[in-house]
């Protein structure tokens, strides 16, 4: 703009007007560089996607979170409720006689779940436990008719509950026979500190070979896609506190197998994602193989490895790293490894979309360039980190919420070639009417009523409209690089084109047919014209996009035909022959608009298939 001022100061002093007057020029194109709808174009279009947003049932909890789900090239959700359905039930238990369900419990199948039942937590009020495997354990052995106490009068004394790190609940109870040691936990962490394993009745000896016949049946179970849990227990002593060092030798007693059925939808949300260049990535608690499991159903594995939290641990962050671009599922992770993962995809130049619904969540969750907090029982901590709340904790959703986010993009790429473009036509025929003149064909005035008219309303409407025709797989394949890249510079040059040749020729007609103060207000509505004109050509069938370019419009025919506005903008009203002239031009130039990029692709197509 600046040099373009410097060009329309110089060709007035070549043309002999005053130093004064090519100021005044130089000054009206300033005033043409300005877009003056900018600053709020992209907040308007981010707080519509979030209305629309609130419909799905994603609430947007901070707009610039709109503006980062179209970027977002790397989604780690969680595992149960948003892949699977998050109705975890307890299918059935494995002891040494086998199987067994609801209806074919034997004697020691029922010692199975009451022993789980014991290492569980205290269910004093009647709600529901908070957590969705000990509610599954409780309401299964409710279910089966199994209590804690199978008729011995159990009774609770102390507890270690269950956390992330620990990776098992143990009860100390008290029967009749006296102390007894519940525990129920993950696999790994239960069965090495078994020494001995119940088998009709009796307790053996744990030795390698059956051992390796436990991890067997485990991997047999977990790849079925069952959350396999082991439950243990042993005479205890008359002490009454409980730690960490009194949990060991242990008598395996059998496995519950816990299942929680993948979305039907899952797996076709997933693969919309993966189409569009977004890597699904699993983070689950759950056991590797089971983990395994559910991302084969879900087509998230792609040749991809498994990384645990232990095997995370013993690599730095340069291996880590590394391991990213062959990793899509991670199994028994706890909130620290979340954190850590989303650090290093942002290390590696990725945008990441964290999901979680705990507070142990929350860091990873506050780190991520979106931070997702799932369903309506998500808790406050997570809830006040995120950049979204999705209340249903479906993927789903989340697929919805990234299509906004990229829909988003490809409006305000419209917008910005209406601000941008039009802008520069505005300059090019500034620049063009004081090469031939010496001075401005409009003055400041004008101008500043060209971008009130322009780039106002009509680009505000643009921009908060979605996408006309736009199917959600379109919409995902196009990221803001796409959109904002040479698809927008394209736009650009032709509306800037457009814009002068549509301004300049009505004004150059006008000239051969009138007074100078007739050609500007010629210029000035077709300048204008050839502007809503394009405006209509990219949201025809938007209500919204014709109510701002006929408000726009009706506005200009009132400043020009307005004696006293008219006078103000020192323009003259035009009679049928100037508005004939400026409607010419301006459909001329929106034609032209519209069928030159279509003749361009068809020509270079050919061409760039060479």
């Amino acid at each position: 703009a600046a040099i373009s001022g410097l060009g329309v100061v110089a060709a007035g002093l070549l043309h002999g007007r005053t130093l004064r007057s090519t100021l005044q020029s130089a000054v009206s194109l300033g005033v043409a560089a300005v877009p003056e709808g900018l600053p709020i174009l992209a907040t308007m279009a981010q707080l519509s996607a979030a209305r629309r947003l609130a419909a799905c049932g994603a609430l947007v909890r901070t707009p610039r979170a709109i503006e980062a789900l179209g970027r977002v090239d790397v989604v780690c959700t969680d595992k149960t409720g948003t892949l699977t359905e998050g109705r975890i039930e307890l299918a059935m238990v494995v002891d040494a006689g086998g199987e067994h369900d609801g209806e074919t419990l034997t004697e020691s199948a029922r010692h199975l779940v009451a022993i789980a039942a014991q290492a569980s937590p205290e269910n004093e009020n009647g709600d529901p436990l908070p957590h969705l495997t000990d509610r599954a354990i409780v309401e299964g052995a409710r279910r089966w008719d199994v209590t804690p106490d199978e008729g011995g009068g159990w009774r609770r004394e102390a507890e270690l509950p269950f956390e992330p790190a620990r990776g098992y609940h143990a009860v100390l109870g008290r029967s009749g026979g006296g102390q007894r040691l519940s525990v129920k936990g993950a696999p790994e962490v239960v069965v090495p500190r078994c020494d001995r394993w119940l088998c009709d009745g009796q307790e053996l000896p744990l030795d390698d070979s059956i051992r390796a016949e436990v991890q067997a049946e485990v991997d047999r179970l977990a790849r079925r896609g069952f959350r396999v849990l082991v439950a243990a227990q042993r005479e205890a002593s008359s002490r009454r506190d409980l730690d960490d060092d009194r949990v060991h030798r242990l008598v395996l007693v059998g496995f519950l197998a816990l299942a929680d059925p993948v979305r039907d939808t899952a797996a076709s949300a997933t693969n919309k994602l993966q189409e569009a260049g977004v890597r699904v990535v699993m983070l689950t608690g759950d056991h590797p193989s089971t983990a395994e499991g559910v991302a084969a159903k879900l087509g998230i594995l792609n040749g991809g490895g498994i990384l645990t939290g232990t095997t995370i641990d013993e690599l730095d962050d340069a291996a880590l790293e590394a391991a990213l671009d062959h990793t899509t599922v991670f199994a028994r992770v706890t909130p620290s490894h979340k954190v850590r993962l989303v650090r290093a995809y942002q290390r590696s130049g990725r945008a990441v979309a964290m999901t979680g619904d705990g507070a142990n969540d929350a860091p990873a969750i506050r780190m991520a360039d979106v931070g997702i907090a799932l369903g309506r029982q998500s808790t406050p901590a997570a809830r006040h980190v995120a950049d979204l709340i999705v209340a249903d904790g479906r993927i789903e959703t989340i697929v919805d919420a990234v299509v906004e986010g990229r829909a988003m993009w490809a409006s305000v790429r419209e917008a910005l070639a209406i601000l941008v473009g039009g802008n520069l036509g505005e300059i090019a025929f500034t620049v063009g009417g004081a090469a031939l003149t010496g001075r401005s064909p409009l003055n400041a005035r004008q101008l500043l009523l060209v971008n009130l008219l322009t780039d106002v309303l009509p680009a505000m409407a643009i921009a908060v409209r979605p996408p006309p025709h736009r199917t959600p797989e379109d919409l995902l394949a196009e990221g803001p690089e796409e959109s904002l890249g040479s698809r927008l510079d394209r736009a650009i040059v032709v509306r800037a084109a457009a814009t002068a040749v549509g301004a300049g020729s009505a004004w150059g007609v006008a000239r051969l047919t009138g007074r100078g103060r007739r050609a500007s207000t010629v210029g000035l509505a077709a300048l204008i014209g050839t502007q809503l004109g394009q405006t209509l050509t990219s949201g025809w069938h938007d209500p919204l996009v014709w109510g701002a370019s006929m408000g726009s419009a009706a506005a200009m025919v009132g400043v020009i035909q307005t004696p006293g506005l008219s006078t103000l903008f020192r323009c003259t009203p035009l009679g049928p022959v100037g508005w004939g002239i400026a409607s010419g031009a301006a459909i001329g130039a929106t034609a032209l608009s519209t069928v030159v990029p279509v003749l361009t692709s068809a020509i270079g197509a050919p061409l760039r298939a060479r």
